[in-house]
């Protein structure tokens, strides 16, 4: 039998993508043309002559799960060596190098399918992630690693609102937006406003998240409320995050040249409706608000 010393080296560049959603892991199993038993692992594979490592991971991920990824700007890197192991029919020494990125794909992506033909992949699913960390699922020592020195994406934004509200006592109603698919808290209705562009004052925020949500021009007033929000999860565009959001409410009244209007809703944007909602509805709970919304009612109610 030849000596292991003597056998052929071979050195591999890798690269893969950690990409979580909801909970659950995008993981590939391995062909028979690599293991014997049931092994998934994640996608990626070898980084080809000229190619860039990140434009490797997007190949591989569409090849191997049939979705288009985005992929981060830095890696998580592994090594690992198999002296012993079995590439194309011969024993060589095998020298691994992985580079891990973190991922995410579309939260309306398609269900995963392998797009390569006789490849090294024979199926893609999503996995909850403690299934895998249960051990009900197979997977190779790559997944474990990665998904313990993953880290969500840690986001900070600041966001300016307007209270904006029309009459007074049974008939006093307030200018909401409703979140679209776009947004986080889909479907809640909330105050009109949103991020502080840099180099932006809050309260010049304000009046521009209202013009652009409701078609409305409004005259900003003083600082009513301070809130935050953290959120750690899937992000509206697919991205495992922790999110930290800064909230500045400002008094708000309309322009002249908008009093009589009706409000029209953004397209295409981070809110599908817009409209006078009774402040008995709110109290009452027929419609479904942002806590924010009670909050800045409570701290500072409105006038008659």
């Amino acid at each position: 039998m030849p000596d292991r010393r003597d056998r052929r080296r071979l050195q591999r560049l890798a690269a893969y993508a950690v990409v979580l959603r909801d909970g659950a892991v995008l993981l590939t199993r391995l062909s028979s043309r690599v293991t014997r038993s049931e092994v998934w692992t994640l996608p990626g594979g070898g980084v080809e002559h000229g190619e860039e490592p990140r434009d490797a991971v997007v190949r591989e991920v569409r090849e191997e799960t049939g979705l288009d990824v985005t992929v981060g700007e830095t890696a998580w890197v592994q090594t690992g060596r198999r002296p012993n192991a079995r590439w194309n029919g011969r024993r060589v020494d095998v020298h691994s190098v992985r580079l891990v990125y973190d991922g995410h794909v579309p939260v309306d992506a398609p269900a995963p399918r392998v797009l390569e033909v006789d490849g090294t992949t024979a199926d893609a699913r999503w996995w909850p992630v403690e299934d895998v960390a249960s051990g009900r699922v197979p997977v190779t020592p790559l997944v474990a690693e990665a998904l313990a020195a993953h880290r969500p994406v840690r986001v900070q934004r600041t966001a300016a609102y307007a209270l904006v509200v029309r009459g007074a006592g049974p008939d006093a109603a307030v200018l909401l937006s409703r979140v679209s698919a776009s947004g986080f808290h889909t479907g809640l209705w909330t105050l009109p406003g949103g991020g502080v562009d840099h180099g932006e004052t809050p309260a010049a925020a304000a009046a521009r998240e209202v013009r652009e949500e409701t078609g409305l021009e409004v005259e900003v007033g003083a600082v009513l409320h301070v809130a935050d929000e953290s959120i750690r999860g899937t992000a509206p565009h697919g991205r495992d995050e922790d999110f930290h959001g800064i909230q500045l409410v400002y008094a708000a009244t309309l322009a002249p040249g908008s009093v009589g209007v009706e409000p029209v809703a953004e397209v295409a944007g981070t809110s599908d409706a817009v409209a006078w909602v009774p402040l008995v509805s709110v109290a009452d709970g027929s419609v479904d608000v942002h806590p924010l919304v009670r909050a800045v009612l409570a701290s500072a109610p409105p006038a008659g």
